[in-house]
């Protein structure tokens, strides 16, 4: 179990043990956090280990758990955030990066707040318009929006007290992270390493939104300084691992748009780094070098951003296996020892475990199928297998891929079983480099062919692909690097995890069903009906009066639905809801109207265009979003479009962008009006084949 941080030292048993009150929230009572029933920062407390000690639910009374009350949402997009409980008011976010505040024990809406995002915007976001939720400090809470401002909002009314733009809003900038406080100062990333940008993380002055630092995780491409925190860094690790021109055009990507965590006792801020811009590193920097800070964890100095250590996951990374899944602070007994920790189920398929004060590797096991490396030596580097670099060869195929053995989805540690449980998955992937591929600004780069990786002909073969992906929960044992237990998911994108002193580990699934497991040995003791959709948010906990509460947001969402969803369940999209149980709680929801499904006579329907050269471009501009084949459920179904029709409607919609209020951009910057018409031809041939 983690040791209380130097911070609690001189705090009284009423602030250990109270909840609400205490004129907004600061250092000492977030580490107080470790021992009471709130839920005050996104991952829970400063390690984001995802455990409440709350125990009034466990395995004698989870039976019990009925829908103590719910809230609607006005979105259908994709719901990730877990909401954070202050002072009796629980704030979630929604997509679109909308905040709610309710009474936590009724369930009453006491405010919302509508950034006013431009839905053009979300032809930007690369993996759904998703937020992951707000941090609080003082009396304001903070969210940061899809089109890169970070925003301080009154705590109790939800007016604005400031605003800042974080990211140049001239280039593809998004964010989806949720920010966190460390010592006053707002932490915020961003996202857009395929769009073609240069990562970095910055802290805010959360009292004015003044900017105190910032740490850019790539070289600047002029070869000049940066006069922010990282230049040393850059200038004596980064700049000589960064050969070759392509990386130049893009800003090689590297962002920081999601696992960040503090240590006040070492005052480390830890965060994760992502994939580079293109993927292929041959298009990226020649292939010839490690291109830090790519897929990196990173610790800096809490007060200026000034560099301490990194540990690079994944070494001139080829694959899109970014190091920002989450991370997590926890003290394990090794060697005979107690040792403070990072850990981290990363993308690429292994669990690694390195000392938290220098950096220094300790141990690194694979905890779901992994075909790329056979493993990882002493010095913590991936052995990788032959040919598993596809610029030397025609084509390699992967396991893990892009969507990673482990995501962004919250993964939990219980100190009480010394296990931590991974939402983890295993989905294939076949790379290619791509012929005569050229950066194109402000559109999808990653060098590598889309194409490869659609959808099997037959209804047979494309079942066979199915049942072939996997989602488990993984009971994972940092200290030993092996699995205690495993439960095997019906899919593979599932949701995130939360531990609890009652001996229970709770996740959603696909299906739309909240699940509690036995902590030490994954037997399923209670499951909730189904929610009507899929669930990919973490469950959280808090208490309010002497009662424990349950709270999940409900709405599919995030890569997996958009770019993959004819191998989830097909299901309508509905608009989010967060739902909330107690022990004998007997509120219902209403249960979702579906929309009836008009059938398209596309039988008498032509088009000029040309089906082969419309599949490349829909592999390459259009499969991200809206599945291969034209599969996709998660965004309008291309395939049962009326725009099919008409080419001119078509035409209308994707290069002139008369839909772009809704989300879908024009592509005039990007493709010509034949090749828009190409893009037809081959969703129609795709909608006669699989209407």
């Amino acid at each position: 179990m983690m040791k209380h941080f130097g911070l609690v030292a001189g705090l009284t048993v009423s602030l250990l043990l109270g909840a609400c009150g205490r004129g907004g929230v600061n250092a000492e009572r977030i580490v107080a956090a470790e021992k009471n029933g709130e839920w005050l920062s996104y991952g829970r407390t400063y390690s984001e280990q995802r455990f409440s000690p709350l125990d009034k639910i466990n395995a004698t009374t989870v039976g019990q758990l009925g829908l103590a009350w719910y809230g609607q949402f006005d979105t259908d997009r994709g719901q990730e955030a877990t909401p954070i409980m202050v002072d009796g008011i629980l704030y979630a976010t929604t997509s679109w990066s909308k905040v709610h505040a309710y009474d936590a024990k009724t369930g009453r809406e006491l405010w919302s707040y509508d950034p006013g995002v431009d839905r053009a915007k979300g032809f930007q976001a690369c993996c759904d318009v998703v937020n992951r939720g707000v941090a609080a400090w003082g009396g304001n809470v903070y969210v940061g929006t899809l089109d890169g401002r970070l925003v301080a909002l009154n705590a109790k009314n939800g007016h604005k007290v400031w605003s800042v733009q974080t990211t140049d809003n001239a280039k593809p900038y998004t964010i989806t992270q949720a920010p966190r406080v460390v010592k006053g100062r707002v932490l915020i990333g961003n996202s857009g390493a395929e769009y073609g940008v240069r990562g970095y993380i910055t802290a805010y002055d959360a009292r004015t939104g003044a900017k105190v630092w910032r740490f850019y995780t790539t070289p600047n491409p002029t070869g000049a300084a940066d006069g922010e925190a990282s230049d040393s860094a850059l200038k004596d690790h980064a700049a000589p691992t960064w050969p070759g021109e392509g990386w130049k055009l893009t800003g090689g990507g590297g962002t920081v748009w999601d696992a960040t965590i503090y240590d006040p006792d070492l005052n480390l801020v830890y965060f994760g780094v992502g994939n580079g811009t293109p993927w292929s590193p041959a298009a990226r920097s020649d292939g010839k070098s490690d291109n830090l800070f790519l897929s990196s964890i990173v610790a800096v100095n809490a007060d200026t951003g000034a560099y301490v250590w990194h540990y690079q996951v994944t070494p001139n990374d080829s694959w899109d296996f970014d190091a920002d899944q989450p991370l997590m602070l926890a003290d394990l007994a090794l060697n005979g020892a107690s040792r403070r920790v990072v850990m981290q189920a990363s993308k690429n398929g292994f669990f690694y475990v390195i000392d938290a004060k220098d950096g220094k590797f300790i141990s690194a096991k694979p905890y779901a199928a992994v075909t790329w490396a056979t493993g990882i030596d002493a010095n913590g580097r991936p052995v990788e297998a032959t040919g598993a670099h596809y610029e030397t060869k025609a084509a390699m195929n992967s396991m893990p891929g892009p969507y990673g053995a482990h995501n962004w989805h919250p993964m939990a540690y219980s100190p009480r079983e010394g296990l931590v449980y991974i939402p983890a998955m295993g989905v294939p992937f076949s790379y290619e480099n791509a012929p005569n591929y050229k950066y194109q600004a402000g559109a999808w780069n990653t060098a590598v062919r889309g194409d490869l990786n659609g959808l099997a002909e037959t209804d047979a073969a494309r079942e066979a692909t199915r049942l072939y992906l996997t989602g488990a929960l993984v009971a994972w044992d940092p200290v030993k690097q092996e699995a205690r237990w495993t439960v095997k998911n019906n899919y593979f994108w599932n949701g995130g995890v939360l531990a609890t002193g009652g001996g229970l580990v709770f996740q959603g699934d696909a299906e739309g069903v909240l699940t509690a497991y036995a902590a030490h040995d994954g037997k399923a003791l209670w499951k909730s009906p189904s929610a009507g959709q899929g669930i990919v948010a973490a469950p959280m906990t808090y208490e309010i009066d002497g009662e424990q509460y349950l709270a999940v947001l409900v709405g599919a969402g995030g890569s997996g639905p958009t770019s993959a969803a004819f191998f989830l369940p097909q299901t309508p999209k509905l608009d989010g809801r967060i739902l909330v149980f107690k022990i004998g709680g007997k509120a219902t929801a209403p249960a979702y109207v579906v929309p009836a499904t008009e059938s398209l006579d596309l039988k008498e329907i032509t088009s000029s265009g040309d089906v082969g050269r419309g599949a490349l471009l829909y592999a390459n501009y259009c499969l991200v979003c809206h599945s291969p084949n034209a599969s996709g459920q998660f965004l309008p179904n291309l395939r049962r479009s009326p725009m099919l029709i008409n080419p001119q409607d078509w035409q209308g919609i994707v290069y002139d962008g008369k839909n772009a209020s809704r989300g879908m951009a024009a592509f005039k910057p990007f493709l010509t009006p034949s090749q828009v018409e190409d893009v037809r031809a081959y969703v129609l041939s795709e909608a006669m084949k699989r209407p």
